[in-house]
């Protein structure tokens, strides 16, 4: 079995999680069984994966894995449906929020709150308050419809113990928090109880972690084939993959710069996500990269022995070439296009900026950003672009808007010219690579890794200096400028996609399949008879 390993999926996700999905279209087009693991709790998970094609049976959630709650039919759990053991109850909907107030004559028994669906009014959250006012205990509802987490408060209002429940309302696992010698309020340890009685005590989520791993990859134990594991966010597993119990084919996937200054690959400072694997990386049995000069920097830097294998995170799928293309005096004219995470490492303010110059010669100019805001930094992403609008005077031309679903980045990539890009660091970029399959034209900066490959100077596009924004503005004037040159440089864009087809992928995965089939798992069983109370049979 393949393990794609990731803390958890949402309605809105970075590269990491858009990288999974494109790795699971073709895995599953090729007929390779994998799971999508995630260690975090999420009770709305299953819902969020099904919303972009991925089943109970591809996903696995530790919590889940737990709680017997792996494949668990959907039920609405209303309101009325949640037994208090009180009578004489009323519920009295709240106008303008999501919640019900549950009272018993003047007394407020709980606040219940549910999911973002006004029709159905499925339960979320149920808020338990005692005699006095005071709440006590806050349970929280699978998306799915059963009680999930209990999270018990303390007299001063903190979480005090978290306990989940498998689908039968039995207690599985259990955490605590408590404050520590310097006072910060943290996790103590963690409590797992199985079905035959035995208690397993954690002192860590890693240590719980690791014993997950354990259990699945025995569950899915073959002596002829080594289960895959795929750490596509390190945190998660970099100290447990190396630590199993039964042999495993276990692999490093980076899917961003290993060095902390992405233009100084081989002296600054590391990437702290991947210190840890990295440091470990002869443990491992493969290193991924998502380009060529990655998994060269890899080599030269740290002179691992575990082999290194270059597979794009970014697959285009075979419908988007068999897609009529689209020319480019059908889009929006002098239009430039991001569609990423407003943040500060994007540079969105940058490119505004490279606009707001570029207008000087090109008046109608525009810039849309698509994405959800990033607020970090005292909201730096959002100020560096009010800052170019206001010098450039660009309030009609620089436009920010929400984050768009798949379908629709596809189709306002096919309504514009240019896609710009202005980074610090990257790993791919699979929103530039997509762009391009819709026959944009990219100017990007010089930046490590993905984007200076991605683009091939002069043929798709072009690439400017990693500050350039000046250059940026440059490029942009002679592209808008000449009509004949944006569209031979957009019809590169759709010819040089095939570089990343389904075909060109897959092919790439093979060789790593291929050397994980190859592994020698051999493993001898621990004595499990005789042992303890257990009766000796003659």
């Amino acid at each position: 079995m393949l393990f794609f390993i990731n803390s958890t999926f949402n309605a809105k996700n970075s590269g990491i999680e858009h990288a999974q999905l494109k790795r699971a279209d073709l895995f599953r087009k090729h007929g390779e069984p994998f799971k999508l693991v995630f260690r975090e709790w999420n009770p709305q998970v299953h819902r969020y994966l099904a919303n972009v094609g991925v089943s109970q049976e591809e996903t696995l959630v530790m919590f889940d894995y737990f709680q017997k709650a792996e494949k668990v039919p959907e039920t609405i759990i209303h309101v009325e449906d949640i037994d208090f053991g009180l009578t004489g109850l009323s519920y009295v909907k709240q106008p303008g929020q999501l919640m019900y107030l549950v009272n018993q004559e003047n007394r407020l028994v709980a606040r219940v709150r549910y999911y973002d669906e006004d029709e159905m009014e499925r339960v979320s959250v149920v808020e338990l308050f005692d005699g006095f006012g005071n709440l006590y205990r806050v349970d929280h509802y699978d998306f799915r419809g059963f009680m999930s987490l209990a999270q018990w408060y303390t007299p001063d209002n903190k979480i005090g113990t978290e306990v989940w429940y498998d689908i039968n309302g039995k207690p599985v696992l259990e955490t605590y928090n408590r404050f520590d010698a310097n006072q910060k309020f943290i996790k103590t340890g963690w409590r797992l109880t199985k079905d035959n009685g035995a208690v397993y005590i954690f002192s860590n989520i890693d240590e719980l972690t690791l014993y997950f791993f354990n259990c699945i990859n025995e569950d899915y134990w073959n002596p002829e084939k080594a289960n895959i594991f795929i750490l596509d966010r390190t945190h998660l597993g970099d100290w447990s993959l190396p630590e199993l119990e039964r042999p495993a084919y276990t692999v490093l996937h980076l899917h961003n710069s290993h060095a902390g200054d992405a233009q100084d690959p081989m002296h600054s400072v590391m990437n702290n996500f991947y210190e840890y694997g990295l440091t470990n990386a002869n443990k491992y049995d493969a290193i991924v990269s998502a380009t060529d000069k990655q998994t060269r920097d890899v080599k030269a830097r740290f002179e691992p022995i575990t082999k290194l294998f270059t597979i794009p995170v970014g697959v285009n799928p075979d419908e988007v070439f068999a897609e009529d293309k689209i020319p480019m005096t059908s889009r929006k004219k002098h239009s430039v296009l991001m569609t990423c995470r407003i943040a500060p490492e994007k540079g969105v303010g940058k490119v505004a900026e490279a606009v707001g110059i570029a207008k000087a010669k090109i008046p109608d100019i525009t810039l849309d950003a698509y994405g959800y805001i990033d607020h970090r930094d005292n909201d730096a992403a959002k100020k560096a672009i009010d800052s170019a609008i206001e010098k450039y005077g660009l309030q009609e031309a620089v436009h920010l808007h929400d984050y768009l679903e798949k379908e629709d980045v596809a189709r306002v990539q096919r309504e514009h010219q240019v896609y710009a890009l202005m980074s610090i660091m990257e790993g791919f970029n699979l929103a530039l690579m997509e762009a391009q399959s819709h026959g944009m034209v990219t100017v990007t900066n010089d930046v490590n890794y993905g984007p200076n490959d991605l683009v091939v100077n002069g043929e798709n596009g072009y690439i400017v200096g990693f500050d350039g924004v000046e250059e940026m503005a440059e490029k942009f004037v002679e592209l808008f400028e000449d009509d004949k040159e944006l569209q031979t440089m957009s019809d590169k864009a759709y010819e040089l996609s095939e570089r990343f087809s389904e075909a060109n992928v897959w092919k790439a995965w093979q060789e790593l399949l291929k050397d994980a089939q190859n592994k020698d798992i051999h493993f001898v069983e621990p004595i499990s008879k005789g042992l303890g109370n257990q009766m000796l049979v003659k």
